[in-house]
């Protein structure tokens, strides 16, 4: 009777522990993960805003744990993205169906589609360089969220553009013949968008001599002034003897120019005294006895830089100067020069002195 009393007590122990785990929850049952589900599954795009393309995609969603993002670009390979990360990846601009399967704990899986549109802005701030030498140009350009540019040159009809690329400067480009040309560039954003600006250039001949200020083919306004006089090219104001032209030059020597104030003009022609030693110019002056000086520099074969002066003698009325290279022993014989200046009145200061000058030429 005792022993039956005994098994009795075990086995009602046992039983009391069984139920008492059952109720803590430690017991070996793992049948409820079969019934694990995933939720609020959700998606983030952050698409840039620079034509570059890329958009971080973050996914997103309850006891999920990893996702694998399909891009749906092409032969883009998916990727796999645990929770809490992203993935970036680089779109040419269009639409497209981004698809994310979502992994659970218990390896079941639900694939969501989003569909994605990529837009490419239109470049901002558009603005462009021509250099210009002779008949050539070079241009170069930038813009805001641009990805390349396109040069239209404006010579030849149906014009197809001239690529270039950030940061660089297109090709020498020759026109055949001086004249105003149409340059545009087209800024491209890397879609469907683009930005475009023009503006007329001038081409013109070279620069020689002689100079008579009545081509419109000649930039007779390069170079510059220097020591605080002025220069422009204005209509004759005097058109009667020896000058009947229709433009001159208008030189401007103000109160308290400097002494040695000027202008320069630079050749793409040189002056070949070979082929002729005298330099004669044309003057209008109100006054005798001022000198007009005119320098030769910028050798191309070693001459040395070098002025000759000659006075005014005739007043209000247009007078003949003559440069004569010969009568200065610096100047060597076949001595050439791509630079010639000229001033008025030196070795003094300006006291608002007006002279007019043209057709200057080389003759013998």
């Amino acid at each position: 009777m005792n022993k039956l009393n005994l098994i009795y007590s075990f086995v009602l122990l046992l039983a009391i522990t069984i139920v008492s785990c059952t109720e803590d929850g430690i017991d070996q049952d793992l049948s409820f993960l079969n019934t694990a589900n995933s939720g609020n599954y959700g998606k983030i795009f952050d698409i840039s805003n620079d034509n570059s393309g890329n958009v971080k995609i973050t996914p997103t969603g309850e006891g999920i744990s990893s996702f694998s993002v399909n891009y749906g670009h092409g032969t883009a390979a998916s990727v796999k993205v645990m929770p809490g990360n992203s993935t970036t990846y680089a779109y040419p601009e269009g639409q497209y169906t981004v698809k994310i399967t979502a992994s659970n704990i218990t390896g079941g899986q639900t694939e969501n589609s989003y569909p994605l549109t990529v837009t490419y802005r239109a470049p901002e701030n558009l603005t462009f360089n021509t250099t210009i030498s002779m008949y050539t140009i070079r241009v170069s350009a930038s813009a805001l969220y641009a990805k390349s540019f396109l040069v239209y040159f404006g010579d030849v009809a149906n014009e197809v553009g001239t690529p270039l690329a950030i940061g660089a400067t297109t090709p020498i480009k020759t026109y055949a013949t001086a004249g105003v040309y149409t340059v545009k560039v087209v800024a491209l954003s890397g879609g469907g968008a683009k930005t475009e600006s023009s503006r007329s250039i001038t081409i013109y001949n070279p620069l020689a001599l002689p100079y008579t200020c009545e081509l419109a083919t000649q930039n007779y306004l390069a170079g510059g002034t220097f020591g605080g006089v002025n220069y422009s090219i204005v209509t004759n104001p005097f058109p009667a003897g020896l000058n009947t032209s229709a433009n001159v030059v208008k030189f401007e020597k103000p109160v308290n120019a400097e002494e040695w104030a000027g202008t320069w003009k630079p050749l793409d022609i040189p002056i070949d005294l070979s082929t002729g030693t005298k330099i004669k110019m044309l003057v209008y002056a109100t006054e005798v006895g001022k000198n007009v000086g005119l320098e030769l520099q910028a050798s191309t074969n070693g001459a040395p830089n070098t002025v000759i002066f000659v006075p005014v003698t005739v007043a209000n009325q247009w007078e003949e100067l003559v440069f004569d290279t010969t009568t200065n022993p610096v100047i060597p014989v076949g001595a050439t020069y791509k630079q010639f200046n000229i001033n008025y009145n030196r070795p003094n200061k300006g006291l608002g002195e007006v002279i007019y000058i043209d057709n200057i030429r080389l003759t013998n």
